[in-house]
């Protein structure tokens, strides 16, 4: 499985508002990617979090009436979203990896970490083949 998270370094609003704060947070894992100018995938990130506390888990329907958008577009958001690794979907229903933003981040960085380390114990193996000596 191929995965893509965007990781930007981004200020933080300086108001503590709510909706400004997911907007900042979805900005800076790279949700929108640029092209998603309306910030689809980001409405869907918010329809998750405001539907959370009843459900963990809603149909893409019910995201699609939250924010006003066709069940097909919301569906290539949630793909993309999947694709990231930060939400999946489970008979039918969509949930948010880890169950809140703050676990969907510490599963991030397990996987960057485990990424990093793949890469490190390569580039040694890299390293050693050319003759290259660790400094």
């Amino acid at each position: 499985m191929q995965r893509q998270i965007i990781l930007r370094q981004i200020e933080r609003p300086a108001l503590n508002r709510k909706d400004e704060d997911l907007y900042w947070f979805c900005d800076s894992l790279g949700v929108d990617n640029g092209r998603d100018v309306n910030h689809i995938a980001t409405k869907v990130i918010l329809s998750l979090l405001e539907n959370l506390p009843e459900n963990r888990g809603i149909a893409v329907e019910q995201i699609a009436s939250d924010i006003i958008v066709s069940s097909p577009r919301v569906n290539h958001h949630i793909r993309n979203l999947i694709d990231t690794g930060l939400v999946y979907r489970h008979k039918q229903k969509i949930y948010i990896r880890g169950s809140s933003l703050r676990s969907m981040v510490q599963e991030i960085r397990k996987d960057t970490l485990r990424i990093l380390d793949d890469l490190e114990m390569a580039a040694a193996e890299i390293d050693e083949a050319h003759g290259i000596r660790n400094r």
